[in-house]
C-alpha cells in the first residue's frame, strides 16, 4: 500500500527541500536524535538518576548530563534537587497541551466529565502524570455552593489524590517499588497515606476494582472517586475523577 505522501496525491512536497531525498540515515541528526531518545525514555518514568538514565540507554553520564541540560533550558526536563532525579518538566505539557488539543483528548473527555457532574452532581475532573504529582488538565464544576476545584493547571501529589492513585495503581509493580522508594510522601491529612507499604496495599485496591479513593487524604472533609483513563492500545494516559464533600460523596 502507498503512502499518503504529497507527491502521491498529486501535490508538491512543502515539507523538506526540493532537493531532499528519502536518505533517513544521512538526514538524521544524530544529537537531537540522542536528545529525544532522553526525552522519550524520562517520559516513561516518573522521575530518574543520571546513572539510571545513563545505564538505561547505554550512554556515558557526562553525554546524558548535557543534554539534559540543554533540555532543561529549554524547559522539557526538569531537576529535583531533593531526590536528586530528572523528570518531564512543565514545558512538555504545553506542547503536549496543543497535541491534545489537535487529538481532542480533553475534547472527547468533556461530554463524559459533564455527564458525570449531572449524574453526580459533583465536579469532575481530568488529570494527567507530572513527575509525583498530577497535572489537572480539564474541569467541569458543579453548581453547589460548597465544591471541589482543581482548575486546570493545579498540581496535586499523586499519592494524596484520587487521580493520582489511579494513575499510580497501574503501575508495574517494579516501577512502582522504585518510585516509593524515592519519595518521601507528605502528610496533609491523618488519613495520608505516607507508609509505602500502605499504600502499595491500597493501590493493590484500587487496581482490583478498578477505582481509586481519596477519603479526605489530601483535603478534611474532601472525597474523591477516580478511575484510570486507557488508550486504543491499553495504556493508561490519564485518569477521571468525581469530587465532592464526604457529606455527599460516599465510598
Amino acid at each position: 500500500m502507498m503512502d499518503a505522501t504529497p507527491e502521491s496525491q498529486g501535490r508538491r512536497g512543502r515539507g523538506r527541500p526540493r532537493d531532499w531525498h528519502d536518505k533517513t540515515a544521512q538526514n538524521t541528526i544524530k544529537s537531537l536524535d540522542r536528545a529525544m531518545q532522553v526525552f522519550e525514555h524520562l517520559s516513561t518514568t516518573r522521575g530518574a538518576t543520571l546513572s539510571e538514565i545513563a545505564a538505561d540507554l547505554d550512554q556515558s553520564p557526562a553525554t546524558i548530563y548535557r543534554i539534559l541540560v540543554t533540555l532543561q533550558g529549554r524547559g522539557l526536563v526538569e531537576f529535583d534537587p531533593v531526590e536528586q532525579v530528572w523528570q518531564i518538566g512543565v514545558q512538555a505539557f504545553v506542547i503536549g497541551a496543543r497535541y491534545l488539543r489537535r487529538t481532542s483528548l480533553v475534547d472527547r473527555a468533556r461530554p463524559i466529565m459533564r455527564e458525570l457532574m449531572e449524574d453526580t452532581g459533583e465536579t469532575a475532573n481530568l488529570g494527567i502524570a507530572r513527575g509525583a504529582s498530577v497535572l489537572f488538565v480539564s474541569q467541569v464544576e458543579t453548581n453547589a455552593s460548597i465544591r471541589a476545584f482543581f482548575p486546570p493547571g493545579t498540581l496535586s501529589p499523586l499519592h494524596a489524590s484520587g487521580i493520582g492513585k489511579a494513575l499510580l495503581s497501574q503501575m508495574e509493580d517494579n516501577a512502582l517499588k522504585r518510585l516509593l522508594a524515592r519519595r518521601n510522601l507528605e502528610r496533609f491529612t491523618e488519613n495520608t497515606l505516607c507508609d509505602p507499604s500502605a499504600l502499595t496495599a491500597d493501590l493493590q485496591t484500587s487496581r482490583t476494582r478498578g477505582y481509586a479513593v481519596d477519603d479526605e487524604e489530601k483535603n478534611l472533609g474532601m472525597r474523591c472517586i477516580a478511575a484510570p483513563v486507557f488508550d486504543a492500545t491499553g495504556e493508561t494516559v490519564a485518569g477521571i475523577s468525581v469530587s465532592g464533600p464526604t457529606s455527599r460523596v460516599s465510598r
